[in-house]
C-alpha cells in the first residue's frame, strides 16, 4: 500500500533499521478483537457463546481474538446486543491495564468517548470505582452515555467538556488520558489516515495542554497513564518529558501484552507496540505524581 511520504520519513528516522518492519505493519489485515464486558458477563460466558456459535478464536492478552470476517457474526450475537461483551481492539485495551484502578477511588478518564476504557476500568473494579469521564463533543458524549447504559457502568458522570480546562480544584486518585492523536499507529489499506504537518502540530499541541492539566488534577501520590495510537517520538516520548516538569515521574507501566512486538523507546519504563494483524502501533507510559 502507499503510504503518506511525510509519514514514511518520520518512521525511519525514528526507528532506523526496524522502520521497514514497522512499515510493513500498515499493510496488513487486523484481526477482530474483544474483551467480556464483566460487569454483565464473564469470559466463560462469552467463549461458551463462541462455541455454540461456531465462531473460532484465541485468547490474547485475556481478549479474544477472531478472523475480521467473523465480525458480523460476533455483533449478531445476543451477548453482543445485551453488552455481555464489548468490541475493542487489544492496544486500547493496554492503558486502563497500566492504571490498575482500585474499588473506591476517584478516577478521570480524559477523552473517554465512546466509552471503551471507561468501561474497562469500571469492569476492572467490579464497578466500585468513581469515574468521571470527559467528551468535548456533544455527539460523541451522547454515544458514551450510550454504550456506558448499553455496557452496566455505574457511579460514572459523563462531563460535555473539555478536559484540559477542568478546575484544578477537582483532584483524582488516577487519570487516564488517551490522548488525541494523529493515528499513526492505527494505519491499514481500509483506513490510510490523513497524515500532515499540521496535524501533527495541532495533536502535539492538545496533549501538552492535557497532560499539564492532568498534572494539576492528579492528587499527590496519584498515576496518570498517558496513550496515544501514535507511533511517533513528537507524540510519546517528547510529550512524557514534557510532562515531568509539571512534577511527574516516570514509572514502569509493569504489563507486557502477549503476542506484540515491542519498539525501542527513549523513555525507560514506557511501553510501545508495533502495528501488526493482532496490534495498533500504541504507546503507553505511567507516570506518578511527586
Amino acid at each position: 500500500m502507499e503510504i503518506n511520504k511525510l509519514l514514511e520519513n518520520k518512521i525511519q528516522a525514528a526507528y532506523g533499521a526496524l522502520a521497514d518492519g514497522v512499515l510493513s505493519g500498515f499493510s496488513v489485515c487486523r484481526k477482530m478483537t474483544f474483551r467480556a464486558n464483566t460487569l454483565k458477563s464473564t469470559e466463560e460466558i462469552v467463549a461458551e457463546e463462541l462455541r455454540r456459535a461456531e465462531i473460532p478464536f484465541e485468547i490474547v492478552n485475556g481478549a479474544f481474538v477472531t478472523d475480521v470476517t467473523n465480525d458480523g457474526r460476533v455483533r449478531a450475537l445476543e451477548i453482543y446486543t445485551r453488552g455481555g461483551l464489548y468490541v475493542q481492539s487489544l492496544s486500547s485495551m493496554l492503558p486502563p491495564l497500566a492504571l490498575a484502578p482500585v474499588p473506591g477511588e476517584n478516577i478521570l478518564d480524559m477523552c473517554a468517548a465512546p466509552g471503551g476504557k471507561t468501561s474497562q476500568i469500571s469492569a476492572m473494579t467490579g464497578g466500585g470505582a468513581y469515574i468521571t469521564a470527559c467528551e468535548k463533543n456533544a455527539v460523541r458524549a451522547e454515544k458514551l452515555r450510550h454504550n456506558l447504559a448499553l455496557l452496566g457502568v455505574k457511579r460514572t458522570t459523563v462531563l460535555v467538556t473539555d478536559a484540559g480546562r477542568l478546575d484544578p480544584v477537582m483532584k483524582f486518585d488516577r487519570i487516564l488520558l488517551d490522548a488525541p492523536c494523529t493515528g499513526s499507529g492505527t494505519i491499514t489499506p481500509r483506513a490510510p489516515g490523513c497524515f500532515s504537518a499540521k496535524l501533527l502540530a495541532a495533536c502535539v499541541k492538545a496533549q501538552k495542554t492535557l497532560i499539564t492539566r492532568a498534572a494539576m488534577l492528579l492528587k499527590k501520590g496519584g498515576v496518570l497513564v498517558y496513550s496515544t495510537c501514535s507511533l511517533l517520538p513528537e507524540e510519546n516520548e517528547d510529550v512524557v518529558s514534557y510532562a515531568l516538569k509539571s512534577g511527574l515521574d516516570i514509572e514502569p507501566v509493569g504489563i507486557v501484552p502477549e503476542r506484540a512486538e515491542l519498539l525501542p523507546v527513549r523513555t525507560e519504563g514506557a511501553l510501545l507496540v508495533a502495528p501488526d494483524e493482532y496490534y495498533e502501533g500504541f504507546f503507553v507510559a505511567k507516570l506518578i505524581k511527586r
